[in-house]
């Protein structure tokens, strides 16, 4: 790892950004280093460093057909380093117009030259020159083949695209991966075992806040502005970042006072701690999970919030689960999954998976599932959800427990319309309801040989 130290004749959020983005390359995660990076920069190199690596995660392939275009070179010829140097320079260029060419190409070149990589000054300035006089280049013109084209205008792999457009069609496919690229809104619940919602709200619309009620999930709430109040009220526990379809989840599993529930793949906590914060104490709830320092997360969290009624269970769910038959109230399996409805979040995982990836998935989740519903109760529920748009993922495995457990009905949720689905399960999306996209199946187990409700 180059030594990216303090004094430098470059901006911190340059630096920070192209440490970052060397480091996604290696498999780590950009939205738990731009974390880590926060109390390191002040507010604007913060805001900086975030547009810097999103955009350009979310923009590579768009911006990779344009190295190539002005280098006259494959980028996946270059040094990690230089195309990494390059994409900050194209993404500043093409994306950033506060900020000035001039400023975009010397910073970049002397990012070359502070990362030991003198040899390709030279080349780093001749490229981003060129772009500064070329500015009009569209790199998808030309491209005959629709998926193709699809593809690098909205900057995702073929694969998916092709994969999308047979099941949603070309149209809704186009929409969805452009919405894939624009950041996504802020949400957050109220905690009420720490705070008054009306007495948050009215701090936070004091502090120049713009709240919007959600149309998706109760008690969720969209927000802009509010500065530092909105970080102070979050480290107090007084609310919790949660994206609306993710609120929603734990909404339809309907716990209540003095059930007993289990969140079978818990962590980080997000609906775990909303299930219990809105169960009150007179509930008990069980979070499961394969590792014990993720549970760990979901201690703190539930500490945070001033919940007590939750307990962690270090399991591997896809054996046999340590509970006995019919023990549950309420069942939430929200499933491991790729991830693919939540890619304004996390860009990066849609150049990591591969279809083997989501075939492997969709078998663990149909597993997952099958023993999660051995620990419900007749009169009980259980709740499936993932947040993927993939179709193996959740109709699939919806359709394939459905035929497997015959005690088992599916429950049709009374929501938007936009929202529901033809077999009944419900489906959020960003270009429709401005939040991740998220599948969530319910099912009622009935009474042996009754016939459901």
């Amino acid at each position: 790892m180059i030594d990216l130290a303090k004094s430098s004749p470059i901006s911190p959020a340059r630096l920070a950004a192209f440490e970052i983005l060397l480091r996604v390359e290696e498999g780590a995660y950009a939205s738990i280093l731009l974390n880590s990076k926060e109390e390191a920069l002040d507010a604007l190199d913060r805001g900086l460093t975030h547009e810097l690596v999103m955009g350009v995660l979310r923009w590579q392939l768009w911006l990779d057909r344009l190295i190539e275009y002005y280098s006259a070179r494959k980028a996946s010829d270059l040094d990690l380093a230089i195309r990494v140097i390059l994409l900050l320079g194209l993404y500043q260029l093409r994306f950033l117009s506060r900020i000035p060419d001039s400023a975009a190409v010397n910073e970049s070149v002397n990012l070359a030259k502070f990362a030991r990589l003198r040899s390709a000054v030279p080349f780093v300035n001749a490229v981003l020159r060129r772009a500064t006089r070329e500015p009009e280049i569209d790199p998808s013109n030309g491209i005959e083949d629709p998926i193709e084209r699809i593809a690098v205008n909205t900057s995702h792999p073929a694969w998916l695209i092709e994969r999308w457009s047979k099941a949603f069609g070309p149209e809704e496919t186009e929409k969805f991966a452009r919405a894939n690229n624009e950041p996504a809104p802020v949400a957050f619940r109220v905690v009420t075992t720490r705070a008054d919602e009306a007495a948050v709200l009215e701090q936070l619309r004091q502090a120049g806040a713009v709240l919007a009620r959600s149309k998706i999930a109760n008690g969720a709430w969209r927000i802009t502005g509010a500065g530092s109040l909105l970080s102070q009220l979050v480290n107090r526990g007084e609310i919790y970042i949660q994206d609306e379809a993710s609120q929603l989840v734990a909404q339809v599993l309907g716990a209540e006072p003095g059930h007993r529930v289990l969140d079978l793949c818990a962590a980080p906590g997000s609906k775990a701690t909303q299930i219990a914060d809105r169960a009150l104490d007179s509930a008990s709830l069980f979070a499961g999970d394969l590792h014990e320092h993720r549970l760990r997360t979901v201690v703190s969290s539930a500490k945070l919030q001033g919940l007590r009624n939750i307990q962690t269970v270090t399991l591997n769910a896809l054996q046999p689960l340590p509970f006995l038959e019919g023990s549950f109230d309420r069942v939430l399996v929200d499933a491991p999954c790729s991830g693919t409805g939540t890619l304004r979040r996390n860009p990066e995982i849609r150049w990591r998976i591969s279809p083997p990836d989501i075939d492997d998935l969709s078998t663990r989740q149909k597993q997952l599932l099958q023993n999660a519903a051995r620990t419900v109760k007749p009169g009980g529920r259980l709740v499936y959800s993932t947040c993927s748009v993939e179709t193996d993922e959740n109709e699939d495995v919806r359709l394939a427990f459905l035929e497997n457990n015959e005690l088992f009905r599916p429950v049709n949720l009374e929501v938007e319309p936009s929202m529901t689905t033809s077999s009944g399960a419900v489906r959020t999306w960003p270009q429709k309801h401005g939040t991740d996209g998220f599948f969530i199946a319910v099912f009622y187990k009935t009474e042996r040989g009754s016939a459901g409700c």
